[in-house]
C-alpha cells in the first residue's frame, strides 16, 4: 500500500510582501495563502492599501507603488482580518503552515493585527501556530556548513526547483516555497520520515541555534522576530 507524503499536503502556504524590513514599524502591501492538497492548488492574493508610503526600494522588490495599492488596495483591516481567519481555520483542521522566513511573515502579520485592533492569530487559536514549516530553517538545520546565500531564489537553484514564476510576488513566491519544501523532502529522507509536528518542534530548537552564533557586530542586523532567536512556537 503506498502512502501519500505529508509534503502532499494539505499544506497551506503563506507570504507577504511589504513596505521595508521592520516587523514593528513596515505595512503589509500584498499577501498570498496557497492551500496544496493531493492533486489541487488553490491561491487566493491580497493588495492592501498600507496608509503610508511604499518606499522607491520596496516597489522595486515587489512592482507596487504607493499609487496602486492606494486606488486599488483593500481597507487593511478587512484584508488583514481575512488572512487571519482563514490561517487560523486551517490551523485549526491541522493543516500546517508553511512560509520562507517564517519568523518575519508572522511577527508582521501580528503586529498589523494589533495596530487594526484585531486580535493575533494565537489568541483566535487560544495557542500558538504550530505545526510551522519552514525552508529556510530546514535548509541551515540540514546543511549548516554550506557557504553562501540562503534567499528563497538561492535554494530554488540549490534544489532545483526550476519551474518557478517571477519571484517576489506573494503567490510567486509561496508556490516556489511549497515546491521547495517537497524538494527538500526529497533531498533528505529523513526529514520527510520526521513529519511536521517533529519538524516544528526541530526548527524551533536549530533557529535558536543559529541566532546564538550570529555575529553580534554584522553589518546586517538579523530580520525577523527579533534577535533574541524567537522562532514560531
Amino acid at each position: 500500500m503506498t502512502t501519500t507524503p505529508w509534503t502532499a499536503g494539505p499544506l497551506l502556504g503563506l507570504d507577504t510582501e511589504t513596505t521595508g524590513l521592520d516587523v514593528d514599524v513596515d505595512r503589509v502591501v500584498t499577501a498570498a495563502l496557497v492551500l496544496r492538497e493531493p492533486g489541487a492548488t488553490h491561491v487566493r492574493t491580497w493588495l492592501l492599501d498600507p496608509g503610508v508610503e511604499i518606499p522607491a526600494e520596496a516597489t522595486g522588490i515587489h512592482g507596487i507603488t504607493t499609487a496602486h495599492a492606494t486606488a486599488h488596495g483593500s481597507a487593511p483591516a478587512v484584508a488583514l482580518d481575512e488572512i487571519a481567519t482563514l490561517v487560523v481555520d486551517a490551523q485549526r483542521d491541522g493543516v500546517p503552515l508553511v512560509a520562507y522566513n517564517a519568523a518575519f511573515d508572522l511577527a508582521i502579520l501580528d503586529t498589523e493585527l494589533v495596530r487594526h485592533g484585531l486580535p493575533t492569530l494565537a489568541a483566535r487559536l487560544g495557542r500558538p501556530v504550530r505545526p510551522v514549516l519552514d525552508p529556510l530553517v530546514l535548509d541551515r538545520a540540514w546543511d549548516p556548513a554550506r557557504e553562501g546565500k540562503r534567499r528563497l531564489v538561492d535554494l530554488c537553484a540549490r534544489y532545483e526547483v526550476l519551474d518557478v514564476g517571477p519571484l517576489h510576488t506573494a503567490d510567486g513566491d509561496v508556490l516556489a516555497t511549497l515546491d521547495l519544501l517537497d524538494a527538500l523532502a526529497r533531498a533528505y529522507p529523513d526529514l520527510a520520515g520526521l513529519g511536521p509536528v517533529a519538524l516544528h518542534d526541530l526548527q524551533v530548537v536549530a533557529h535558536r541555534q543559529w541566532v546564538d552564533a550570529l555575529d553580534p557586530d554584522r553589518d546586517q542586523p538579523y530580520v525577523g522576530a527579533g534577535a533574541d532567536g524567537r522562532w514560531p512556537g
